[in-house]
């Protein structure tokens, strides 16, 4: 997957989030929900997570292999991708945070939108210091 293709996806979820997924979740949101009903304030969470992990994952491949430490590869598309899902992650948990109504518990998927405000910064700090690393052995 090329640069071009991640920027697009990245920011068309963002405009997705932005312009139509908030007020659907707003008043899908209002109902009371149980404790395993996965609703899109979760939903949102859960995915900005997994992308977020997978950014740690991707940047810290990408930092060990500008370390001369695995594969020939300076890592510098590795890098690049984390910085990328890292700030997603970041953006997309501080929109969830910002739209929730309650507190854990009321299936806003605040706790998740925590996780990813910590999981995202983690991955752009991989992603930058593996394409710092990248520039001054290259």
């Amino acid at each position: 997957m090329s640069l071009r293709h991640l920027t697009a996806t990245a920011a068309a979820a963002l405009l997705g989030i932005v312009g139509l997924a908030t007020p659907a979740a707003a008043h899908v949101l209002v109902q009371p929900v149980g404790a395993y009903t996965l609703t899109a304030g979760r939903l949102w969470s859960v995915v900005a997570g997994l992308l977020g992990l997978a950014g740690v994952v991707i940047g810290g491949l990408a930092l060990a292999r500008s370390a001369g430490r695995i594969g020939a590869g300076t890592g510098r598309r590795g890098a690049i991708a984390a910085l990328a899902a890292g700030l997603a992650c970041t953006v997309i948990g501080g929109l969830v945070v910002a739209a929730a109504d309650g507190g854990p518990g009321t299936g806003y998927g605040i706790v998740g939108g925590y996780v990813d405000l910590v999981v995202g910064p983690i991955a752009m700090l991989l992603g930058g210091l593996a394409l710092a690393r990248s520039r001054r052995t290259a």
